[in-house]
């Protein structure tokens, strides 16, 4: 096997992304590169100390800054573009979280009007130690510190949208996007269904961790240099985002109410095993309501994601993705670290 060919994007100031579609590509790249990027955090890289509100150093709708976006050679409508996850690191040794007023899930917002006044705007820096692989929580009104393991992720990854759309980076939906399910981590494949010639690859919004569901709306958000093979699949069409580990398939829903993000979810898990696993769309109904795991992924944005996972242990025969997980995996071991 010859060695892939590795490109490397640290984009400048003025060169990132901030919506999915509308966007002139960053680069063109053909199928099976290894792409070694630099991503900001959701906050551009502004929210640097506690005194440091969001509300004072973002401007709105410049947050949650995308690296690419990235014109996939030969990619068409109807076809799949997949991302594999070869490593995500943290690029500081610090992070940052904050509530943010009329957002999150335990509080009023603008479309959950209430009396409620909002909630305070609070900044939590974070200590990440790379090497012992920890993040220090540290509260604001006691002198409690906790440490919690980290656990790399990408928050946001999507494609540009069908139908000449552009979405903002803030929004999950079909063709992905701030999906932040922390199941987007090292390891990982992503598949995304292609909308436009190229695809128009992003990610970025890097967490060194978060809790499922993402209740306050915010992550321990941090830069990152991640490293990524992005792979196409000609003729393989994918309704919604998926996900293949070694362990697990998964699929996702996003959409609001939040019963309707688990249906989007569900049915794809459904609809998945009845297309590469022989099983009919009762059968998989059945097996997928007796098996599937059912993560939340966000319950605070302007979609809310859900997540369907169901381990490989209990797959029937079959192939998925023509074995691309597999592939790329024995691919990312030839990557130089």
């Amino acid at each position: 096997m010859s060695d892939p060919k590795i490109v490397t994007v640290r984009p400048e100031p003025d060169q990132f992304a901030w919506t999915f579609g509308g966007v002139p590509p960053l680069t063109h790249i053909t199928p099976g590169t290894v792409l070694r990027l630099y991503t900001e955090d959701c906050f551009a890289g502004r929210v640097r100390s506690e005194k440091d509100l969001v509300s004072r150093v973002c401007e709105f709708p410049f947050l949650n800054p995308q690296t690419g976006p990235f014109y996939v050679e030969g990619a068409e409508p109807g076809d799949t573009v997949a991302v594999h996850f070869v490593s995500i690191e943290p690029a500081r040794d610090w992070a940052a979280s904050t509530t943010v007023p009329l957002f999150g899930a335990l509080t009023s917002t603008h479309t959950t009007a209430s009396l409620q006044e909002p909630l305070p705007e609070v900044v939590w820096m974070w200590e990440l130690d790379r090497a012992r692989r920890t993040c220090l929580f540290s509260a604001r009104d006691s002198g409690i510190e906790i440490e919690l393991p980290m656990d790399p992720m990408h928050g946001t990854v999507g494609v540009a949208p069908a139908g000449l759309e552009v979405r903002s980076a803030l929004v999950p939906d079909a063709h992905g996007g701030n999906m932040d399910t922390p199941e987007m981590r090292s390891g990982v494949t992503c598949f995304l269904g292609v909308n436009v010639a190229g695809a128009l690859l992003s990610l970025g919004d890097g967490h060194a961790r978060q809790g499922e569901g993402e209740t306050c709306g915010v992550a321990v958000e941090c830069a990152m240099n991640t490293v990524v093979i992005v792979e196409l699949l000609k003729g393989v069409n994918t309704p919604w985002p998926r996900l293949e580990s070694d362990t697990h398939i998964i699929s996702t829903g996003s959409a609001r109410p939040l019963e309707d993000a688990f249906r989007i979810a569900q049915l794809d898990l459904v609809d998945w095993l009845n297309r590469d696993f022989g099983l009919s769309r009762l059968d998989a109904y059945q097996l997928v309501t007796q098996a599937a795991e059912s993560p939340l992924a966000n319950v605070c944005d302007t979609n809310y994601t859900c997540v369907a996972k169901l381990r490989k242990q209990w797959l029937p025969a079959g192939t998925t993705h023509r074995e691309l997980h597999r592939q790329l995996r024995e691919t990312a071991s030839l990557i130089p670290t």
